[in-house]
């Protein structure tokens, strides 16, 4: 069994395109839903917006976070 390293030196060969597929069946993989991560995630939505909702939460604009990024 090849490691990544391996992998990687193998993949590198391959042409842009060839690669381009590759990596696009790798994050397709990775990007598999988990319930249990999407119950966890549910879980901290819900608590953040009724904090949210209580005003106990600081927020900040989009503007403000655009503003950032510029």
């Amino acid at each position: 069994m090849l490691n990544s390293q391996e992998l990687y030196q193998q993949a590198n060969q391959l042409p842009p395109l060839e690669k381009l597929r590759l990596a696009e069946l790798l994050l397709a993989d990775l990007d598999t839903p988990d319930p249990t991560i999407d119950a966890i995630w549910l879980d901290e939505a819900q608590i953040r917006w009724k904090k949210y909702q209580a005003g106990e939460l600081t927020t900040v604009s989009y503007e403000e976070v655009m503003e950032k990024y510029k």
